[in-house]
């Protein structure tokens, strides 16, 4: 793929309608984008109407932005040990499902949940379970899953690439489901990414264990926190702990040059553009 045909994009907001964040993606060079298709931090959202479906289409005919993800709720947690929670994460998520369907979105990223006060064999378990039932209630549908590996903080899971593939297996290794590679996350649970030997090394133990064909998204943030800190802190392109030169190395890796990258750094009204422009002048400079 010639790089400047590399999909680069960010996170944009919604203020003012859903697709606004594909209008204000292109207007700062966005070639794809990622968005909340509702709150995130609301179990409940109201449908969408013709109008919002209609705006959405138009904007990415016109912008010509065709790779949009969506990202799920906050407040979602497929792993819950509360029945009642668990429940309402697994509503909300078919819901998130079905919006992304309507607006011709392939893939809802999902973080992967926490055992909280069970334990990770449990957690993966339920998770694994709620994988399952999301695809057989959405059978027929286009829309994927994509699990987010996680820093592992707390007891979240999907630090590890054990984590995702056990998850694949559980839910019966359906093509429905994919994996978004956040960078922030993979060198804080312990994957070093800095140098081409340890990208190339990371990228061979996730195609050994997931299968890099599963490989839908790749976030990119900076770390705040060291190599296996497991602390999760965005930081801006070049000012954290993994550099200018990982990202350099990231977006020239050929085995994942189809994937589309996308910015979730702080700041992102002042900084996006920022971010994003560092992107570019690293792909055209290798």
């Amino acid at each position: 793929m010639m790089a400047n045909m590399r999909l680069l994009g960010a996170h944009m907001p919604t203020t003012g309608g859903l697709h606004k964040a594909i209008t204000s993606g292109h207007e700062i060079g966005c070639t794809a984008v990622q968005l909340f298709t509702t709150s995130p931090r609301q179990w409940r959202a109201r449908p969408l109407s013709e109008e919002e479906i209609a705006a959405f289409d138009e904007a990415r005919q016109q912008t010509g932005i065709d790779t949009i993800i969506s990202h799920d709720s906050y407040l979602i947690n497929l792993a819950a040990p509360d029945k009642d929670v668990l429940q309402r994460s697994r509503e909300a998520f078919l819901d998130e499902l079905r919006r992304a369907e309507a607006l011709n979105i392939p893939w809802v990223v999902t973080h992967m949940g926490a055992y909280l006060n069970s334990s990770e064999e449990a957690g993966l378990a339920t998770l694994g379970e709620s994988v399952r039932f999301l695809l057989q209630q959405t059978e027929g549908l286009r829309v994927g899953i994509a699990l987010e590996t996680t820093a592992g903080q707390g007891t979240n899971l999907g630090y590890r690439f054990e984590h995702l593939a056990r998850i694949i297996d559980m839910a019966g290794g359906s093509e429905r489901i994919g994996v978004c590679f956040d960078t922030c996350h993979v060198f804080v649970a312990g994957y070093d990414i800095r140098t081409f030997e340890a990208l190339s090394a990371t990228l061979d133990e996730f195609d050994w264990i997931i299968g890099l064909q599963r490989l839908k998204v790749i976030h990119v943030n900076d770390a705040k926190k060291p190599l296996g800190s497991r602390v999760d802190r965005h930081e801006h392109i070049g000012e954290g702990e993994l550099g200018l030169e990982t990202f350099r190395i990231l977006l020239h890796e050929p085995r994942i040059a189809h994937v589309p990258v996308i910015l979730e750094t702080p700041e992102p009204e002042k900084m996006h553009p920022v971010n994003l422009q560092r992107l570019k002048e690293l792909l055209s400079s290798f």
